[in-house]
């Protein structure tokens, strides 16, 4: 007589096949929505995509320099072009907003440099649709950073990023670990601890840390809410995991398309996301925001460590996770705890969100839904429904995330993590810290 558990790998691998096909075809529609790059050159061939423009004019001595490489990047968008033969340029933006418009002096002319190191241009549109850019051009010597300095401020960079992404892939993981729900609307639950300090700290002008208090307070009262009218009517019908996780999706495209409707298709910055770079160790240049953000952090995974592994909620959670029937035959309260788990999750999915805010910087309507493959990249990595594999898999996302950018370009760097995600399976398909199943 076959086991139960002679049966669950293969559905579990019939499972992670839709899973596949799902996060293929949400992939495939973010690439579809993502906004078109500039074309090259200086034309204002952007004129039916965007309403508003950048434009400069690169000479040097009264000589038009080509093919110099000019960035704009601000509010989650980013697009680069390059002068042609008249050394002019234009670059289309889809909002009238704050951008930081970068020469890439490494396409300069040998001898020739950006005066006084100002290399990047913070520009803002006045009453018209179009700012001119221009730069100031001399003789001079390149000062270039050399390549271990790079790699030790993209590695703080991707640990930053890294810890935030363990937030959100701490709940999610803990979610799945209870309930065995893949649930695809966990970005918008991201999306909504940085749409309330919006919220809170910009339109209703409340102090940032009553904003974010009182942002992480609604994160939690959503969890709770979510699972009291939807996951726990389906849960107590057993309704089975592939559909809970179709309504996962459908109602994440439900609050992303609603987030769009009442905040707009537009992007705003949270008080302080933008303040500069001037805390110095050696190579390393973070400001307030960065050295904050991964101290609160690393405060809020260690206190989720000591949840799960001290006390006695943590223990039945982990409890339930590794065999629910079992849990609930000991005398756990299974629904309490997954009640709990929801709680917990998205509130940790809230503080996530807070701090891609600053960390991107941006709050807009889609910011969770563009980490989420990311998120699932980090749990599955680490191991389906093992918090402290989630932990390490979010770092390791992280770091080859911002590591890949110095040999990739930018809009590569987050196809690298999923390369390597499919390399890390083929070898040790439970993830790092998971389990092997047993088979037959």
């Amino acid at each position: 007589m076959e086991s139960t558990q002679s049966v669950r790998p293969r559905s579990r691998g019939r499972w992670l096949l839709l899973l596949g096909l799902l996060l293929s075809a949400l992939t495939l529609s973010g690439i579809a929505a993502s906004p078109a790059v500039a074309d090259e050159g200086g034309t204002d061939s952007q004129s039916e995509e965007f309403e508003f423009f950048f434009s400069g004019n690169v000479k040097y001595n009264d000589e038009a320099l080509e093919g110099v490489k000019i960035t704009v990047e601000g509010g989650g968008f980013e697009a680069e072009t390059e002068t042609d033969e008249n050394g002019q340029w234009t670059l289309g933006v889809p909002e009238k907003s704050t951008y930081e418009v970068t020469l890439d002096e490494d396409t300069l002319p040998d001898g020739v440099v950006v005066e006084d190191g100002q290399s990047t241009i913070e520009a803002e549109f006045g009453l018209t649709s179009r700012k001119s850019v221009n730069f100031f051009l001399g003789e001079g010597q390149r000062v270039t950073v050399n390549l271990l300095d790079q790699v030790i401020q993209r590695a703080v960079n991707g640990i930053n990023f890294g810890l935030l992404l363990a937030l959100a892939a701490i709940g999610l993981s803990l979610i799945f670990g209870t309930t065995g729900l893949s649930n695809f609307a966990h970005a918008e639950l991201i999306t909504f601890g940085a749409l309330m300090v919006l919220t809170l700290g910009v339109d209703f002008a409340w102090p940032l840390w009553l904003a974010i208090a009182g942002a992480l307070v609604l994160s939690a009262v959503l969890g709770l809410g979510l699972d009291a009218a939807i996951w726990k009517p389906l849960r107590k019908r057993g309704v089975g995991v592939i559909q809970l996780m179709i309504v996962s999706i459908g109602l994440s495209l439900a609050l992303r398309y609603t987030y769009q409707f009442f905040y707009g298709g537009s992007t705003r910055q949270l008080p302080g996301a933008t303040l500069p770079s001037d805390i110095r160790f050696g190579p390393i240049a973070l400001s307030w925001v960065d050295v904050a953000s991964m101290l609160v952090s690393i405060l809020v995974l260690l206190a989720v460590a000591y949840f799960l592994l001290s006390t006695r909620t943590g223990k039945a959670t982990r409890a339930v996770s590794d065999n629910a029937p079992l849990a609930a035959a000991s005398g756990i309260d299974v629904d309490r705890v997954i009640r709990i788990v929801w709680i917990l999750g998205t509130l940790l999915a809230g503080l996530s969100g807070i701090l891609w805010a600053y960390f991107r910087p941006g709050v807009s309507w889609d910011m969770g839904f563009q980490i989420l493959l990311l998120v699932f990249a980090a749990v599955t990595l680490g191991g389906l429904g093992t918090a402290f594999g989630a932990l390490v898999g979010s770092l390791i996302v992280g770091l080859f995330v911002e590591l890949s950018t110095l040999w990739l370009p930018s809009d590569m760097k987050y196809v690298g993590a999923l390369v390597i995600l499919i390399l890390v399976l083929l070898f040790r398909p439970q993830g790092i810290l998971g389990r092997r199943e047993r088979i037959g």
